[in-house]
């Protein structure tokens, strides 16, 4: 009997602990619906986060709820938007800006290299010129 007690008692205390991280996750999940200006979880939304759980407690799922949210708010209540079709570019178009941004700055320090490597080599006296240092004093004595 006190086994079945203690494993009544665990089952209620791990399962509220559950549904409790399931109710913190879906908060994170969707936005306030009253300024859109944060997650459920951040902004406080009272009425929102008595709803989420209840319908925890009542055993819905995570995507029945989320789903439930989007047929009311539509997808503007996601905080993470949904990779199909045109919202694919949210998820694409940061990679390819990383990626171009990368690229660009490769390119950049090694030209820049170049340049450094060319002036380095500029400032040295050519000695195939015929009577290069002739002109080069006579170019000093003009400034």
């Amino acid at each position: 009997m006190k086994k079945i007690i203690l494993i009544a008692f665990c089952s209620l205390v791990f399962g509220n602990v559950n549904q409790q991280e399931l109710v913190i996750d879906i908060e994170k999940n969707l936005m306030a619906p009253c300024c859109w200006s944060g997650t459920v979880f951040g902004h406080g939304h009272g009425q929102l986060e008595q709803e989420i759980e209840s319908m925890v407690a009542a055993g819905q799922t995570k995507d029945q709820i989320m789903n439930y949210y989007v047929q009311i708010y539509g997808e503007r209540i996601l905080a993470v938007p949904v990779a199909q079709g045109f919202n694919v570019m949210a998820w694409l178009v940061p990679i390819f800006i990383a990626i171009i941004g990368v690229i660009f700055l490769v390119l950049y320090f090694k030209s820049s290299r170049s340049i450094s490597l060319d002036l380095k080599s500029a400032g040295k006296v050519d000695e195939s010129i015929p009577y290069n240092e002739q002109i080069e004093k006579e170019l000093k004595n003009l400034d």
